[in-house]
């Protein structure tokens, strides 16, 4: 199948590239790299720098290619800048994805996997989280993905040839097994990487962001789900898409890690030492959100590998001490 990945120079966007070419998938590669990086992806690989939003060269880039489906990975995902700059979060994520969905109606593509986010969901009155748990979005983050998972289901509603999956997934972590790819951003927000980046000599000290949740430790619990998994459900729900569905499914282990819990496994991980100070709470941040990611597995067959914290950071851990 010919795929274009929309932000495939980023962080997921990379590894997606390396499981579709792996499943025998041809792939082109669109991103404004804003935030991407060229050398993620392959020099055999197409890399058009084009945002989702110029509706009229996307249109024409999908028609020249014989794109058959477009996975869609470009969007910002900090809830943090989200806050301070929503109208960016909803030009970027909600606004590029309606230029997207017009550029292929225009190129008659039929097929899309967006990537959602479990922040959509909010602050949930009861875990595990199921596909069908409301969606009320506490972070323009969440907002501007669940708006843009609205516009997919219209467009689809009124496409009776579309077919599109909406997968929200949870906290992504980890890096290629095999050290090839890892997770860059600048500045970095994500807690695994900033910590490895301390346990590596960086002396800023850890931020926990609020130690006064209603959580055993009063730290945020989270779910991870290492990357490589994430992305082979990607191909997996691709594949398993007919003419004219529309399928919803959350991406996560089932299980949540405390800040604290991670911190204590990435200190086993590096055997290094770094400074933990903690900070008052983000605003928008939730204090406990895990997957049942139950629906996916009983339709789709995919399961998540790696499901041990200290195995994923170390695959983390891996990919940094080499870059």
């Amino acid at each position: 199948m010919n795929v274009l990945v929309t932000g495939g120079a980023g962080y997921i966007g990379s590894h997606a590239v390396k499981w579709l070419r792996a499943a025998g998938h041809r792939t082109v590669v669109l991103d404004n790299l804003s935030r991407g990086h060229r050398s993620a992806v392959p020099r055999d690989v197409r890399l058009v720098e084009l945002d989702v939003a110029d509706t009229e060269r996307v249109s024409a880039l999908l028609t020249e290619e014989g794109i058959e489906c477009v996975m869609h990975f470009a969007a910002f995902a900090s809830v943090g800048e989200s806050v301070s700059e929503p109208l960016k979060y909803y030009t970027n994520n909600t606004s590029g994805t309606l230029g997207l969905l017009r550029a292929m109606q225009a190129a008659r593509v039929q097929r899309l996997v967006f990537s959602s986010t479990c922040a959509t969901y909010g602050e949930p009155e009861r875990t595990p989280i199921t596909e069908d748990t409301p969606q009320s979005p506490v972070n323009p983050y969440g907002a501007s993905k669940l708006l843009s998972e609205r516009m997919i289901r219209d467009y689809a509603a009124a496409t009776p040839e579309f077919s599109c999956a909406m997968l929200r997934y949870f906290n992504v972590a980890g890096c290629a097994v095999d050290g090839s790819l890892g997770e860059i951003h600048d500045p970095e927000t994500h807690l695994i990487p900033v910590i490895l980046q301390a346990a590596r000599g960086n002396k800023k000290p850890i931020t926990i962001f609020g130690d006064d949740y209603a959580t055993p430790d009063g730290t945020c619990i989270r779910d991870y789900i290492h990357v490589e998994d994430l992305v082979r459900a990607h191909i997996a729900v691709m594949q398993a898409l007919s003419a004219g569905q529309t399928r919803v499914y959350n991406l996560g282990i089932g299980r949540g890690y405390s800040v604290k819990d991670i911190i204590d496994a990435a200190r086993v991980v590096t055997q290094g030492t770094f400074k933990v100070n903690v900070g008052p709470r983000r605003p928008g941040d939730p204090a406990v959100l895990f997957a049942d990611a139950s629906k996916i597995r009983k339709e789709v067959g995919w399961q998540p590998e790696h499901t041990d914290i200290a195995e994923i950071i170390e695959s983390a851990w891996r990919w940094f001490r080499a870059h």
